[in-house]
């Protein structure tokens, strides 16, 4: 599981994003969804955060579920269509999350 290419950063999103479920990081200029919304409005940064670890989680997740059950080496070879497979769910879900995080601030 560790050979896979976005192992280690799924890994990372998934950790970070725990604090920001939690609501344990007040508002700050170095970690959360920084924006002059969030920092406007003390309940308005612990909602949004509190979206963005979940939907970083939920990305993290889907990213190890694929990583699991369709590994970007067989056989010790690199297969660029499965690497490929993996860079657009890691990517492409934190994309949406991103779009997601950026539809709750404006509700």
């Amino acid at each position: 599981m560790l050979a896979q290419p976005f192992f280690i950063p799924a890994v990372i999103f998934l950790l970070i994003s725990l604090p920001l479920i939690f609501g344990l990081i007040p508002p700050n200029r170095f970690f959360g969804v920084r924006t002059r919304e969030t920092f406007a409005n003390p309940e308005v940064w612990y909602r949004t955060n509190r979206v963005a670890g979940g939907a970083f989680v939920v990305s993290s997740l889907l990213y190890l579920l694929v990583a699991a059950f369709f590994p970007s080496n067989v056989a010790g070879q690199t297969d660029f269509g499965r690497w490929l497979v993996h860079l657009l769910v890691f990517a492409g879900s934190l994309v949406v999350s991103f779009a997601f995080v950026r539809s709750t601030i404006r509700r």
